[in-house]
């Protein structure tokens, strides 16, 4: 056990040597020679990796309970939230050395009023936000510097479980690291957390601070970038997660050009297919999601989509999860063509669907009546009983409305309208009466109640 990392160090710069081209090959001499090495490669490589500081303010509450409107009455507590100052530490890669672009985590920059870059050579500078995509946790800021590298981009679609990669960033504000280690999982999804999810799973040490930081290959090119961890703790045990390269890519145009994301929609509901669904729908292999729903004038009714197709690919890509076709729809701009092929009583068939603008992605409540002033509902991709399905749900409460008096919280996500069925913004304005009663049904977490609001 002693000297099972030396030997894998070994193990590493073998495989480099054999496997890489010529200008990225490694020396394999070890007497009266150099020693097996990745630093050639990470001094091209590390110039392009940048620590970001912030600084910035949130809303906080002193404590949980002042949640509870009636908690707040009876200790005769003040409605207004507090702000606090918050600074946090990050990594970023320079992805355009002309430009100045470094691509990083959303999360790392959410609550940032300023933005300080530190490059490897020691300069600070002051960066400017360009973009961010929370669904993705992505974000663009510029720098404007002389002399800056970028990192070449690498196609991540031919990544290989086993392939050999490198994280670098700022783990613990200690400075520039870099760690090594293995493709472990590729496509991971399904983790408690929100937004897009395909991640690369790599057991190469990733900390707090390395997120926004570069995974690269062993050419130095970059394959992915580093934004989360699987752990108990909150320290590293192995699982580390990247966005892969080419998503990271599609939302950085995007970001760029727009300084937002401007994502079609499709307009169905789907589900994973188990193995009793593809026996009742007579397939001999299980592969493909399963069409739930096709939401009225959406991109899928014209395209003549129906409940009960199997989705069996987009644009060309198999399709295994219900995850992959939302990821595969996400990516893609409003006016995007995407072909489907689809399984429809046991026969194979291509639709072609364009894809349109989101009919509503936020909703005012004081729009729909009184009482609900101060309450914004958005469209947000939830766990429920059937899945993980697009529903409506509670973005913001202001505090000391009605809305939050009557029980109302962020997160609850809106089942129904005086019994009559939510599924998406369209449905809940024509559900809410300007006057009379007003019944929600709502999900909570993992259960479900009852809200009357007067």
């Amino acid at each position: 056990m002693k000297h099972g990392p030396l030997l894998w160090v070994f193990t590493v710069a073998l495989c480099t040597a054999l496997a890489a081209p010529a200008q990225a090959s490694l020396p394999l001499e070890v007497d009266d020679g150099p020693l097996p090495s990745l630093a050639p490669m990470l001094e091209r490589t590390t110039p392009a990796v940048v620590n970001i500081a912030t600084r910035g303010r949130e809303t906080v509450r002193s404590s949980p309970l002042m949640d509870d409107p009636f908690f707040r009455r009876f200790f005769d507590m003040p409605q207004q939230p507090r702000e606090r100052r918050t600074q946090s530490l990050g990594s970023g890669v320079i992805v355009d050395a002309e430009a100045g672009f470094i691509l990083t985590n959303h999360h790392v920059i959410q609550n940032a009023e300023q933005i300080t870059v530190t490059l490897a050579d020691g300069r600070e500078l002051s960066a400017e936000r360009i973009g961010s995509d929370r669904d993705t946790d992505l974000a663009i800021i510029r720098i404007t510097a002389d002399d800056l590298r970028a990192l070449p981009l690498a196609d991540s679609d031919q990544l290989r479980v086993g392939d050999f990669v490198i994280a670098i960033g700022n783990p613990f504000g200690l400075g520039q690291t870099v760690t090594s280690g293995i493709v472990s999982a590729l496509g991971r999804s399904g983790l408690p957390m929100d937004g897009y999810q395909d991640y690369i799973q790599t057991d190469a040490s990733i900390n707090p601070g390395n997120s926004g930081g570069a995974l690269v290959n062993l050419r130095g090119e970059l394959v992915g970038i580093n934004t989360a961890i699987l752990s108990p703790a909150g320290g590293n045990i192995g699982i580390g997660f990247a966005i892969p390269m080419n998503m990271a890519q599609a939302i950085m145009e995007q970001l760029i050009a727009h300084g937002e994301v401007s994502r079609g929609r499709l307009g169905v509901s789907v589900q994973d297919l188990t193995t009793e669904l593809a026996e009742a729908f007579g397939l001999a292999a299980r592969s493909g999601v399963v069409v739930t729903q096709v939401f009225p004038g959406s991109a899928a009714e014209a395209a003549g989509l129906e409940s009960g197709d199997i989705v069996a690919a987009i644009n060309g890509r198999p399709v295994r999860q219900a995850s992959e076709l939302r990821n595969a729809v996400g990516l893609l701009r409003v006016g995007d063509e995407v072909r489907l092929e689809v399984i429809r009583n046991g026969e194979r068939q291509t639709l072609s669907a364009v894809l349109t603008s989101p009919e509503l992605e936020t909703l005012s409540g004081a729009a729909l009546t009184p009482r609900l002033a101060g309450v914004t509902f958005t469209m947000a991709d939830v766990e429920t009983r059937q899945g993980r399905e697009n529903r409506v749900q509670v973005q913001t409460v202001e505090p000391g409305s009605r809305a939050e008096g009557s029980g109302l919280r962020v997160g609850d996500v809106v089942l129904s309208v005086n019994r009559r069925p939510v599924r998406d913004l369209t449905d809940l304005q024509a559900a809410v009466p300007a006057n009379g009663e007003l019944l929600l049904h709502l999900q909570r977490g993992s259960g479900a109640l009852f809200l009357a609001l007067r």
